[in-house]
């Protein structure tokens, strides 16, 4: 069956958008549990991996599940172009529901980790899919309005997260953080069921599956060699990781130019309406979650500030993006204007990183605050907006490998300031604290509190010193970043959604 181009809907009530609104709600459950999964096992893990017998290994969890997600996100954004979104986010649903019930009875760390990775690969769909869905049922012009919604998945998910991860800790079981998705999780997948209907796409060329082990290559390389997998790693195993990941590049770039349908069409590069938004997806990823992970360090370490405290810091930051999100949505969906929003939020997230590394140990959390709000505002006027810029510039044929694309970019980013901020941050620090850099290895807060004053001070004082020096290294690719984002073409927003979405709810495909 052929995609129909048909109007969007403007007018406030249309039978188009009650349609959307209806199969809304299985949308944003979905992708609330892909990013929910992220931070609700972040104060559980040591109590996972120790009750399991591998809390050497702790690590392993988080990076199984994230190299799994990582790379199945462009696989789920060319499966769904290819054999339709629905049946996709299902798979994907019912992926991560069985690695959820999985997790839930392991009986051995390896037995875990490994449920982790199962839970993953459909935790990558659960992130592409919803926004892939909603390209296609809602038109560009009108997606504005949505992308508060979008923005606030993972906003609770940051809130809510650790909280409810706590809670399962201290009150019951860790096991009870996996059977909590199995209702979420089979709620959303019977709504989708029920609601969605979508015409299946038409038959295209054998889809590059060399091309997706090449690329799927290079990603665990890159994982691997970045997050740092348990055990101290022999040069060696660095080597070998790194050249996995280059001849994993160089295969996918290779099967990418000769194949019929690869899995990341390089056409897409072609156009600076879909580039420029990819780069900039890269850096922000790269700034956002290399600063949330380094800032609390810096309030508690540097500044003496509580373990809530910091936390405030994250708030924060999510208050701004999705202030900002949303605001800015709405704006555009008014206007049909988008390119001023990443080019302000740009220069505010510059701001502040800026000043961000101006802080130093005797500054006080007021103005790291206020930094964090102004990179979180930035972030929110950009992140969002860019996978609305690539996913207007794209075919219908490519918009799940543009949405995809995007996504994957910006996970990539993630995890490369992830990695490179930490190795300054440690690399810098041994070399400024008074004393053997094995203590500052093992250094946390409640360490740092049995201290002597003297040596409390000297600590504090080097943390202080090296963490706003690195987020000055930071600070460049945010103005590189901002010159992108003056570059962006304005493009028009398309007034048409690429589908229909019918008043019946009986499903189709």
């Amino acid at each position: 069956m052929r995609h129909a181009e048909t109007p969007g809907g403007r007018a406030g009530t249309d039978p188009g958008r009650r349609a959307v609104l209806r199969v809304l709600p299985s949308l944003m459950l979905a992708m609330l549990l892909g990013a929910l999964d992220q931070t609700i096992m972040a104060p559980a893990l040591p109590t996972v991996a120790g009750g399991l017998g591998g809390l050497d290994r702790m690590s392993d969890l988080v990076t199984a599940y994230l190299v799994a997600a990582t790379v199945s996100m462009p696989l789920y954004g060319k499966f769904g172009d290819r054999f339709g979104r629905k049946r996709v986010l299902q798979v994907a649903i019912v992926l991560f529901l069985i690695g959820a019930a999985l997790c839930a009875t392991a009986e051995s760390f390896t037995a875990l980790t490994f449920y982790r990775a199962l839970q993953g690969l459909g935790g990558g769909g659960l992130m592409i899919g919803p926004q892939a869905i909603i390209g296609e049922i809602v038109s560009p012009r009108e997606r504005g309005r949505y992308l508060g919604l979008i923005g606030g998945a993972y906003v609770v998910a940051a809130v809510a997260g650790p909280v409810v991860g706590g809670f399962f800790i201290d009150r019951l079981s860790w096991r009870w953080i996996f059977y909590t998705y199995l209702p979420l999780g089979l709620l959303a997948l019977v709504a989708l069921s029920v609601m969605l209907r979508l015409p299946r796409p038409e038959r295209g060329p054998r889809i590059d599956y060399a091309g997706a082990l090449c690329l799927a290559a290079a990603v665990i390389g890159l994982i691997l060699l970045t997050s740092g997998v348990s055990g101290d790693r022999t040069w060696g195993t660095v080597a070998a990781l790194a050249a996995l990941t280059i001849a994993g590049c160089a295969g996918w770039l290779l099967a990418a130019r000769f194949a019929a349908d690869p899995i990341i069409p390089l056409r897409l590069f072609r156009d600076p309406s879909f580039a420029i938004p990819a780069a900039i997806s890269f850096l922000i990823g790269f700034a956002m979650l290399a600063t949330v992970s380094y800032t609390p360090s810096l309030l508690q370490i540097a500044m003496g500030a509580s373990a809530s405290e910091s936390g405030l810091v994250v708030m924060t930051l999510m208050t701004g993006i999705l202030t900002a999100t949303t605001v800015s949505g709405r704006l555009i969906t008014r206007t049909g204007r988008y390119k001023a929003y990443p080019v302000a939020g740009t220069v505010l997230a510059t701001a502040g990183m800026g000043l961000l590394a101006s802080v130093d140990a005797a500054s006080g959390p007021f103005p790291v605050g206020v930094a964090i709000l102004l990179l979180g505002l930035g972030i929110g006027l950009v992140m969002q907006v860019m996978v609305l810029a690539a996913q207007n510039s794209a075919d219908h044929r490519d918009l799940g490998a543009a949405t995809g694309t995007v996504t994957f970019l910006r996970q990539i980013g993630a995890t490369a300031g992830v990695a490179v901020v930490g190795s300054l941050v440690t690399a810098r620090f041994l070399q400024a604290l008074p004393g053997s850099g094995q203590d500052a290895n093992s250094l946390t807060p409640e360490l740092l509190a049995t201290l002597p004053p003297a040596d409390r001070t000297a600590v504090a004082g080097a943390f202080g010193e090296v963490v706003p020096q690195v987020f000055g290294y930071v600070t460049p690719l945010l103005v590189l970043a901002c010159a992108l984002a003056l570059a962006l073409p304005a493009r028009p927003l398309r007034d048409t959604a690429h589908v229909t979405m019918p008043e019946t709810s009986r499903s189709k495909s």
